[in-house]
């Protein structure tokens, strides 16, 4: 079966314009990748674990902070990216000061086989793209996310 994360796809209007609120994965492997390499803030979830809840957990753990407003999100469905990871998405009207976003973190080996253990950010940065931008930066299955929007 393959993996399974559910996410959340902030959305806003700024002057008359539409944006997202993507996410940039930390670690040395994304550190220096831009355009199709963002997300909406999104985890991976178990067998029998709700993915509305995984959904809502992995934001507040991405960001930092939790969704300020559930009883508004809006069903996406799915998407299966290129590594067969299938992603389901809520859409869900809000604002959130991306620049205070603090990510969870994780532990690798790094440099490779060096013995040495270090600490990342999950999610290295977050920030608000126009609809248009997001088309870029995003990784290309979750574009389709952006056409399913209210």
């Amino acid at each position: 079966m393959p993996a399974r994360s559910a996410g959340i796809l902030l959305h806003r209007s700024r002057d008359g314009v539409r944006e997202v609120l993507l996410v940039h994965p930390g670690g040395p492997f994304w550190a220096k990748r831009d355009a199709g390499a963002w997300s909406i803030p999104k985890g991976e979830y178990a067998d029998g674990e709700d993915a509305r809840a995984c959904a809502l957990r992995e934001f507040e753990e991405e960001l930092g902070t939790p969704l300020a407003s559930q009883s508004e999100l809006v069903d996406l469905g799915s998407v299966r990216q290129r590594n067969g990871k299938v992603v389901t998405a809520w859409a869900v009207e809000g604002d959130l000061d991306a620049t205070a976003a603090r990510s969870n973190t994780f532990e690798m080996e790094w440099p490779p086989r060096s013995g040495r253990r270090q600490e990342f950010p999950e999610v290295d940065r977050a920030e608000w793209f126009s609809v248009d931008e997001a088309r870029e930066k995003l990784i290309p299955a979750q574009v389709a996310l952006l056409d399913r929007l209210p």
